[in-house]
């Protein structure tokens, strides 16, 4: 990938995670990942609406997955979308925790680990509305 492409991904998420919402300045020892919504093997390409900025456990977590299990609802669902559909609609932190407002935020964040205690650990440490701007 090109580091034209590569440097435009990450200006147009301001250097955060377009998942979790953390900042590129809360993890300086580990570089985001331009990462692939749909990925190749999915048919997926480089085109700049099939590229997101991820931070690394996003992007690990997330694999190549386009759904995952709602846990209220039981039901598979996509993933959420970060060209296509806003975050604020399907996601809010609260006390360091995203909560899902949606069955594919509640999915995302489920499958993509957001909770975990050294995640809201970190994302408590800047406080809730770095998040839900």
């Amino acid at each position: 990938m090109q580091a034209t492409v590569r440097k435009v991904v990450r200006e147009r998420a301001a250097d955060r995670c377009e998942y979790c919402r953390l900042s590129q300045a809360h993890a300086p020892a580990v570089q985001f990942h331009v990462e692939h919504i749909r990925a190749r093997q999915h048919g997926g390409t480089d085109d700049l609406t099939n590229l997101c900025l991820a931070c690394v456990q996003c992007n690990w977590f997330k694999g190549p997955n386009l759904s995952g299990h709602d846990p209220e609802s039981e039901s598979l669902v996509p993933l959420f979308h970060p060209r296509k559909q806003v975050w604020s609609e399907h996601f809010k932190v609260v006390q360091g925790r995203v909560i899902g407002l949606t069955a594919v935020g509640r999915a995302t964040v489920e499958l993509l680990r957001m909770n975990d205690d050294d995640r809201v650990e970190l994302r408590n440490c800047f406080g809730d509305q770095a998040f839900n701007d």
